[in-house]
């Protein structure tokens, strides 16, 4: 089994573990009501998609 020689240092732990950190959502406007929602995706306040309605609500 691996075991390592020596101590890893915080600052080497700390840049291998640079990248696992969350992001915030990007967010877009409704072209209909300027709600923020996800991008390409329907408007769960009005019911648009790229300008044309299409849910019932």
């Amino acid at each position: 089994m691996a075991v390592p020689k020596k101590r890893t240092s915080k600052t080497r732990k700390r840049k291998r573990r640079t990248h696992k950190k969350l992001s915030a959502p990007s967010l877009t406007e409704c072209s209909n009501c300027h709600e923020k929602i996800l991008p390409h995706h329907v408007c769960p306040e009005c019911g648009h998609y790229d300008g044309k309605k299409v849910s019932k609500n």
